[in-house]
């Protein structure tokens, strides 16, 4: 059993929040934040402190019980904050889902999202509004609208719930929801990230080709006056190319720019892409199926698409959750309404409603789970902005190699249909953060195995002093690290004896952290994390 006490955040996490109305701090990461906030974590049947935590430490203490007594037990410790029904919810957070690094929650950058239309959903304007502009590229020549962060931002269909609407405040939400309508709990990986939302669903009700291909240039244009560093894109033109089309030239365009480009491979499970899938620079992502958990050994490829791009390499590149993914239900449409009407239900005591909360894929009255590689592709763009929250040196080049470097191979499935693998969002932040100090080895995952023992290592540019505790010895010494470049810190290494070994990082002689680039974990019984490490 390892050192006491919940695991808190590090330095890097100790920023401003940007709510204009700061009134309290985190206890957990130190980060300021609106008090309301903060307080949401109280509502958590899981949460004792009565400071109340931002979302990121909430997530960390789910995972500590999730890895304490499993997932029926979670799904029941939150029943009690929320209207959920254990046997009809299966899926996890996002962040839990992909052991995301809570520090990273993409923070200072833009992601561009190109969907079919958007709502103003408040888990994308509240507390604050980050929606920085919507733009309308079916029009030419494009319609833009700014907002600023104090204000609630309104466009064209921005409080209605047609139709058009719901693809893409989905997909925008996914990326990037703080959670509000779940007090934190369903967020999406780049929950602090800024947004300009660009819609692409013309009058008769299509996305022409050519609205993509204006959003694209448009972005080409005038993406960096936004600080954008990754778009999304989870629409398909209407076929595929004999050569490089416009839409790919784009694409490659917006690549050179900095820009690094996600796109979805489609979801009929054929041997077929269509731009922008097709561009051979895009990160295009294929689909994955966890069953909503965090069981590595449960995951199979979803039906997503897949073949060559328009150059003749094989796509996709990854794979991500294309199912019991957790998106937002529109806020106004008949199924907000059933879902409300639902769990009032079920709240009374109804035993009667639960079979249609299954049928309707509800968890809860503002949230259900959705498929398609559509939710796929934005996971793995808000993985690429805590990344670059993390480095933002990192190129488009360099992102897309950390990402494949960091991936899973699911066992089983063909090369062709899942690219390197399964994406794992702490992995790859991990691999952003070693190109930051040029790491040109194979980069280590958790402890670097010598001959000499075992080396750490840690990225963290605010720590005063590194060491690492462990099991080997009953978590008597520390073990202390050197910081060889600024913000990176590695230890000597360190013999031990041959078996499983937990151990955990401590900062600054107070702060206790599992490794965060080692996704192997269990409870430390404690209510904390611990890392774990086998020998030799």
């Amino acid at each position: 059993m390892g050192p006491g006490g919940r695991s808190t955040l590090t330095e890097p996490a100790r920023r401003a929040g940007r709510c204009p109305k700061v009134t309290a701090t985190c206890p957990g990461c130190g980060r300021d934040l609106d008090r309301a906030l903060l307080a949401q974590a109280r509502r958590h049947a899981f949460w004792t402190r009565p400071d109340g935590s931002c979302p990121a430490c909430a997530q960390q203490e789910l995972l500590a019980t999730l890895l304490t007594a499993g997932e029926a037990h979670f799904a029941d410790s939150v029943q009690t904050s929320w209207p959920l029904d254990a046997r009809a919810v299966g899926p996890l957070p996002t962040p839990l889902r992909l052991r995301a690094d809570p520090r990273f929650l993409g923070r200072g950058i833009t992601m561009a999202i190109a969907d079919s239309g958007f709502a103003a959903h408040p888990d994308l304007v509240s507390p604050s509004n980050r929606v920085l502009a919507w733009v309308d590229a079916t029009t030419d020549p494009v319609r833009v609208l700014r907002f600023s962060r104090d204000g609630v931002p309104e466009w064209p269909g921005s409080g209605g719930s047609a139709d058009h609407l719901w693809h893409g405040t989905m997909t925008a939400v996914v990326a990037a929801g703080n959670g509000w309508r779940s007090d934190g709990l369903y967020r999406g990986l780049a929950a602090e990230a800024d947004l300009v939302l660009i819609h692409l669903t013309g009058g008769d009700g299509r996305i022409a080709d050519g609205s993509i291909e204006r959003a694209l240039s448009w972005l080409a244009e005038h993406g960096a006056d936004y600080r954008v560093r990754v778009v999304s894109l989870s629409v398909a033109a209407d076929a595929a190319p004999s050569a490089l089309g416009s839409i790919d030239r784009w694409v490659e365009q917006l690549v050179e720019r900095g820009i690094t480009v996600v796109a979805a491979a489609g979801n009929d499970g054929i041997r077929r892409l269509v731009p922008p899938a097709t561009a051979p620079s895009a990160v295009t992502v294929g689909g994955l199926d966890d069953q909503g958990g965090i069981d590595a050994g449960g995951r199979s490829l979803w039906r997503g698409n897949f073949g060559d791009s328009a150059l003749g390499l094989p796509k996709p590149e990854l794979v991500a959750p294309s199912i019991w993914v957790v998106a937002p239900i529109l806020p106004g449409t008949d199924a907000s309404r059933q879902a409300r009407d639902l769990f009032d239900r079920r709240q009374a005591g109804d035993p009667s409603c639960l079979d249609e909360i299954r049928a309707r894929k509800f968890v809860t009255d503002h949230y259900q789970h959705a498929d398609g590689t559509s939710f796929a592709a934005p996971i793995v763009a808000s993985t690429v902005a805590t990344m670059l929250e993390a480095n933002s040196t990192l190129t488009p080049r360099l992102v897309r190699e950390a990402l494949l470097r960091a991936a899973w191979p699911v066992p089983g499935a063909d090369v062709e249909r899942q690219g390197a693998g399964a994406i794992d969002a702490g992995r790859a932040v991990a691999h952003a953060l070693l190109e930051r100090h040029r790491w040109h080895e194979p980069a280590p995952i958790g402890p670097l195995k010598t001959a000499r023992g075992l080396v750490f290592s840690l990225h963290d540019h605010g720590a005063a002093s590194v060491a690492v505790h462990g099991a080997w010895d009953g978590w008597a010494a520390p073990h202390p690290f050197r910081q060889v470049e600024s913000g990176l810190w590695t230890s000597d290494p360190l013999p031990v004896a041959a078996g499983r070994h937990a151990y955990k990082f401590l900062l600054d002689g107070q702060t206790w952290i599992p490794d965060p680039a080692n996704p192997h974990r269990r409870s430390d019984g404690r209510g904390g994390i611990n890392s774990i490490v086998q020998w030799p």
